[in-house]
Parts: C-alpha cells; structure tokens; sequence
C-alpha cells in the first residue's frame, strides 16, 4: 500500500517542479545547459602576477656561487618576504649559504640540505662588481663581499665568514 501513495506523491511533486520553473536534470535551461531568460555576463580577469627572472654567478675559483631572486620570486621559488634575495654558497672549506633577505641582518647557514653550488656560465671576474636590485656584490682574490643597499653584509671567503 505504501508503494501506491508513494509513487502518485512522486508523480504530483515533479508535475509541480516542472510547472513552477525549476531545474530539470538536463540543468537550470533544459537540454542547452544556458540559464532561461538570463544574459551572459562577461569574466572579470583577475590581473597576473609577473615573475621575476633569477640571475647567478660563480666566482673563478668556482669555490663560491650566488643565485639571485627579484622581488615577487620566480616561477619555482617565492622568498617568504617577497624578495627581493640574495644567497651565495661556499662550498670549501666546510659548505655554507650566506643569505641577504629584503630587511635585517644577513644570515649564515652551516646546515645547507641542497648543496648545489656551484654551477654557473656567467663568472665574475677578480676585481669586478655585480648589481641588481638593492644588492651589490665585490669580486676578489681573497673572497667574495655583498651588501645592500642600506649596509647590512657578508664576506665569504676560504679563510674567514662575517655576516651583518
């Protein structure tokens, strides 16, 4: 008996969704799938971020290597401040990351996990000068100093490790 009045409830209630308009299960506009009486809205773009391009740089020696990371990061790696970020490795002898963040203090790291370095086409030569954004890095025989721009530093070298 309970199937006899279930099945005309069923029939009664689809025959009253139908009348009223709503959605049929092909969707809110029948077998199209476009809502009834509705005009399409145009797609506000959401604006992109542009990523920066990182720069590197080993010294002849191939003993130190820097990577350099615009502010914003790249497609693979965003500093946790945003950037901008410079780090260099030494690599002997004991391997090291010296790190200038956007503000404080730079930072030395004796337990580096991906020691990568040091593999680069471009060497900066002894003597020679790099500069991108509020970094400028010097090139000499006795190691390698780096500073931004509003004097926090480190000197890398074989014999002697500063970090301010």
């Amino acid at each position: 008996m309970r199937f006899l009045i279930a099945v005309p409830a069923f029939l009664l209630s689809s025959a009253i969704a139908l009348a009223s308009g709503a959605p049929t299960p092909e969707g809110p506009g029948g077998e199209s799938g476009q809502p009834r009486g509705l005009a399409t809205q145009p797609v506000e773009k959401l604006p992109t971020r542009t990523l920066g391009v990182a720069e590197d740089f080993i010294l002849p020696s191939g003993n130190i290597g820097c990577i350099y990371i615009p502010e914003g990061g790249t497609a693979v790696y965003q500093p946790a401040d945003g950037g901008p970020e410079l780090s260099c490795d030494r690599v002997e002898p004991k391997y090291l990351r010296a790190t200038l963040g956007r503000s404080g203090k730079a930072s030395v790291k004796s337990n580096v996990g991906d020691q990568g370095c040091c593999g680069s086409a471009n060497t900066l030569g002894y003597g020679e000068t790099w500069s991108a954004g509020p970094f400028t890095c010097y090139s000499e025989r006795t190691g390698l100093t780096c500073e931004r721009n509003d004097g926090h530093s480190f000197l890398l070298s074989r014999a002697r490790v500063r970090a301010d």
